[in-house]
Formats: C-alpha cells, sequence, structure tokens
C-alpha cells in the first residue's frame, strides 16, 4: 500500500523527496489500514459475548453513534450519526457493542444506504430482537468537495426490521425518540 500512495503522489506532480512528503506514503497506508480496519473484524469478535439474559421488552435506543466511512466510489469521508434501536426478546447486547458493530461497517469502503441495511440486519441476527430501527445521517465529501459542492447536504437512510417495520407505534416512537 506505502508503494501506491507513493506512486499516486508522484502522479499528482509532486516531489516524494520533499521534507513534508518524505514519510506520507508509510503514514498514509498506515491511516488507510485504520479506516478500513473493519475488513479484518468479525461479528464474534465485536460482540465478544456480551449478550445477556433479560426480561426487558422495552425499546432500548443508542443515539447519535459518530460515523466516519470512506465512499467506495470516490475513497473520500462521509461523516455522521447513527441511531440504533431495538426491541429486546429475552436478550440484551452490551452497550458498547452496538456502537462497535457500527463501527465495523463504518470502517470499510462502503456505500451510506448498504451500511444502515449491514447494521439492523446484525443487530437483529445477534439479539434475536423482535425488530431493529437504524437511521443514518451523513454528510459526503464527494458531494461536498467535488461534483455537485454541495456544503450543507446530508443524506438519512433507514431500515426498520420486525417490529419497527410492521407496527407504527413501534416506528413513530423511535422516530420521535431521535429528533
Amino acid at each position: 500500500m506505502k508503494e501506491n500512495f507513493a506512486n499516486i503522489i508522484a502522479a499528482v506532480g509532486e516531489d516524494l523527496q520533499r521534507d513534508g512528503l518524505r514519510d506520507t506514503p508509510a503514514r498514509a497506508a498506515k491511516a488507510f489500514e485504520f479506516l478500513t480496519r473493519g475488513y479484518n473484524q468479525d461479528i464474534d469478535e465485536v460482540v465478544n459475548g456480551a449478550i445477556f439474559e433479560s426480561d426487558n421488552d422495552e425499546m432500548v435506543l443508542v443515539k447519535d453513534i459518530e460515523v466516519y466511512s470512506l465512499c467506495e466510489h470516490h475513497l473520500l469521508p462521509f461523516i455522521g450519526r447513527c441511531h440504533v434501536a431495538y426491541l429486546p426478546q429475552g436478550k440484551v447486547i452490551g452497550l458498547s457493542k452496538i456502537a462497535r458493530i457500527v463501527d465495523m461497517y463504518a470502517r470499510r469502503l462502503q456505500i451510506q444506504e448498504n451500511m444502515t441495511k449491514q447494521i439492523a440486519e446484525t443487530i437483529m441476527q445477534v439479539t434475536g430482537a423482535k425488530g431493529v430501527g437504524v437511521v443514518l445521517e451523513a454528510k459526503h465529501l464527494c458531494m461536498m468537495m467535488r461534483g455537485v459542492e454541495k456544503q450543507n447536504s446530508m443524506m438519512t437512510t433507514s431500515m426498520m426490521l420486525g417490529a419497527f417495520r410492521e407496527g407504527h407505534a413501534t416506528r413513530s416512537e423511535f422516530l420521535h425518540l431521535i429528533r
């Protein structure tokens, strides 16, 4: 990866021997490995057994989880926040694990629409919940820095599964709580 970053820097006409760029290919490779570390994670590692028995059957919501991801089309960041809720059915997941699941998918080359679905389906799968709702709001630098250059645009995606899809009241409660 280091060599590839060196080639990109040289291709834009820069001098790789210049003081500020001498170590940039190595730093960029290290940063890119960090930004895409989700490829080296799996759900069992992320959850790490943090599923607990519970008789709670009311909505559990974690909102405003910071999201940093890379657009798979331009390799530019999109940045935002994710709201995740589920209706437990005998089991709850450790609070930090929800944010870790969001990060696992965010730290891959990604499109927001797919990431929203992946998060919802994974939460549903690992918790056995009656339903899951995920709303993801993000600003995409591929729209802000290039192309149409729209600085204030925000993309919102949602995925509702189980009781969140079937029950209007559950969906409404979730959407009310995240506003």
